[in-house]
């Protein structure tokens, strides 16, 4: 069934900018990998942050190769970021990007952000890929610090999504939807959960967006032209959560 359009990406008269954020587990691009290039072009992103991008052999290629693909660019993050990768349109200019790894618990995972500053129309934004620990201990430090780290960002918006390993009840997630604004809550578009692919039941991804961004729809675009059920289910173990965001311009 076809979905309800989202607005397409657009420079406003005054420089504020529309724009379509992508967050996607790719599970290492293990799966379809010919799927997960139709799913991410279908959806049209500005901006993607991706977790689980390749870490190991010739990861730099294999993140080429994704975003040569979806008609993307390379932005930061995967191995340096501990799996976390951002991509983006030529429509962004890039600022700066910074990869941070998060502490390392002995027997667990090493996590880690993958941060931009970018630029389009005249708003600035801030980026934060992240993919959080499996243990609750561990994530509930780690979604501090993502917080702690939007704030040293120090601009005006960002944007911050990832696979959180937690559900709106848990404690992380509510830390997180307590500082900033849970765009599907804000603004529900498509379909709520995100795991599994095949039986979906739970919301595990998400995208965040400080105040002043204005959401404009968000969810899980199954049914959006172009988005077969095929592809989600074979393209990665996550579903994908695609928001449109409105960026304010700064005041002259």
């Amino acid at each position: 069934m076809a979905m309800s359009p989202l607005p397409d990406s657009l420079i406003e008269p005054d420089g504020s900018a529309v724009v379509r954020v992508l967050s996607y587990n790719v599970r290492s691009m293990r799966d379809d990998r010919e799927a997960l290039v139709r799913v991410i072009r279908a959806c049209a992103p500005d901006l993607v942050l991706i977790q689980e991008a390749p870490r190991f052999f010739r990861w730099r290629k294999r993140a080429a190769w994704l975003a040569a693909r979806t008609g993307l660019v390379v932005l930061s993050g995967g191995a340096t970021a501990a799996g976390p990768l951002l991509l983006c349109s030529l429509r962004a200019t890039v600022e700066r990007t910074e990869d941070i790894l998060l502490p390392l618990t002995p027997g667990l995972h090493r996590r880690g952000f993958a941060t931009a500053v970018v630029r389009i129309g005249r708003a600035r934004v801030g980026l934060l890929s992240c993919h959080l620990s499996l243990e609750a201990g561990e994530r509930y430090a780690q979604a501090r610090m993502l917080l702690d780290r939007v704030e040293a960002m120090d601009v005006p918006h960002v944007i911050a999504a990832g696979d959180l390993n937690d559900p709106p009840e848990g404690r992380s997630f509510r830390l997180l939807a307590g500082e900033l604004q849970d765009c599907w809550t804000a603004k529900p578009w498509g379909d709520e959960y995100t795991s599994t692919p095949d039986r979906p039941r739970q919301r595990i991804d998400a995208i965040f967006a400080t105040g002043g961004v204005e959401v404009l729809g968000c969810g899980v675009p199954r049914g959006l032209p172009g988005v077969t059920e095929t592809d989600l289910r074979t393209a990665t173990d996550h579903l994908p959560v695609l928001a449109t965001l409105r960026l304010p311009a700064p005041l002259l």
